[in-house]
């Protein structure tokens, strides 16, 4: 391959959540088969006169392994003894609620995030991603949970994504910082996935401290996941976008609507005219300069 083939094959893998190789060194695969395969076949005719019958026989008969395959071997096996003890969901609800609920603070709700251990998806994210930018504007933009950019960089819509979201908010004259930009789930989920229910759950409180510690005056919801979770309906996001809906902080309750995530722009080119419509609406409730 070229070194650009070969570049893209390596962010095609990045991008799918590969990110251990399994040895240390390059093993030729189809050359240890070819070569076991022909020691078979050259062993067999011998074997079957001379060995006698028996487990012992079969011991014999067992290919010689590659230094690859004994590598391999040499290497200890994960156990169930040696994982992390699961917890359960509600008591890994209850420690989110209490450390949340315990931040008097931005800062301090960072703090215990990033501290947190009850939440299976920490354990393969390379970052925990917080809030960031400002709240200035009185606007708090919410997405899903971190792409892989956004575990790469630390920071929450990062990459192309990213660049189309500063886009989008110079439109309503705005940016990073004037606006806080979160996401709902603070680690990636492995391959992108969706997060499931009790990882949802684990994640909830958090969120809301952000909304309630922030105190914005509007909020806007980014793609299908994130206008789900707060408003509680199970359409997909074209039919929940661009209206006015009421979301709950746990002290009252403050406007959002909610609008295509810059990813599904990305894919979807001809559905930029329907964010802009939403853009346009939420930002007739912005204080006039």
């Amino acid at each position: 391959m070229t070194p650009a083939e070969l570049a893209a094959l390596l962010a095609f893998h990045a991008e799918a959540g590969v990110e251990w190789l399994l040895e240390d060194d390059p093993v030729d695969r189809i050359a240890a088969f070819a070569a076991e395969k022909a020691a078979r076949q050259a062993n067999r005719p011998a074997a079957a006169a001379t060995a006698p019958a028996g487990p012992a026989a079969a011991s014999r008969n067992v290919p010689a392994r590659t230094a690859g395959d004994q590598r391999q071997q040499a290497r200890p096996q994960p156990s169930q003894s040696s994982a992390l003890p699961a917890i359960p969901d509600e008591n890994a609800i209850a420690e989110a609620r209490f450390a949340a609920e315990s931040a008097r603070s931005l800062a301090e709700l960072k703090t215990a995030v990033e501290g947190f251990a009850s939440c299976n998806l920490k354990t393969s994210a390379r970052s925990t991603i917080t809030a960031a930018g400002s709240a200035s504007s009185g606007i708090m933009v919410i997405g899903p949970m971190p792409s892989a950019d956004d575990d790469r960089e630390g920071l929450p819509f990062s990459g192309r994504a990213g660049l189309l979201l500063d886009r989008m908010l110079a439109a309503i004259g705005q940016s990073r910082e004037t606006v806080l930009i979160t996401t709902i789930i603070p680690w990636r989920p492995p391959g992108d996935r969706m997060p499931s229910g009790p990882e949802t759950a684990i994640c909830r409180p958090f969120i809301e401290r952000q909304i309630a510690l922030t105190e914005p005056r509007q909020v806007l919801v980014l793609g299908n996941f994130a206008a789900r979770f707060f408003f509680g309906e199970t359409g997909t996001i074209h039919a929940l976008r661009g209206k006015w809906r009421e979301i709950g902080t746990g002290g009252g309750s403050l406007p959002a609507m909610a609008t295509l995530h810059p990813q599904e722009l990305l894919t979807a080119p001809a559905s930029k005219a329907l964010a802009w419509m939403d853009l346009l609406a939420f930002s007739e409730r912005l204080p006039k300069a």
